[in-house]
């Protein structure tokens, strides 16, 4: 049980650095065609669903963590 959950953090782990990553490539293309990125906007198509699924992943890897502490510690 323990291995199994070790093994689901690293890919999770995996899985939300590469989403980030993607986000952060996203957000520096705007500013290179004059985009301001202090101005609010509007998260909209595939930016929008990457946010989400950042969230979910992350709310998904604490819990995951806090799991794996109760079940291995």
């Amino acid at each position: 049980m323990a291995t199994f959950l070790l093994i689901a953090l690293i890919i999770l782990g995996i899985a939300l650095t590469t989403l980030i990553v993607f986000q952060t490539q996203n957000s520096g293309a705007g500013s290179v065609f004059g985009s301001d990125t202090t101005v609010y906007r509007t998260r909209r198509g595939l930016e929008k669903t990457l946010y989400q699924a950042t969230i979910v992943l992350t709310i998904l890897f604490v819990l995951l963590t806090m799991l794996t502490v109760r079940v291995v510690g």
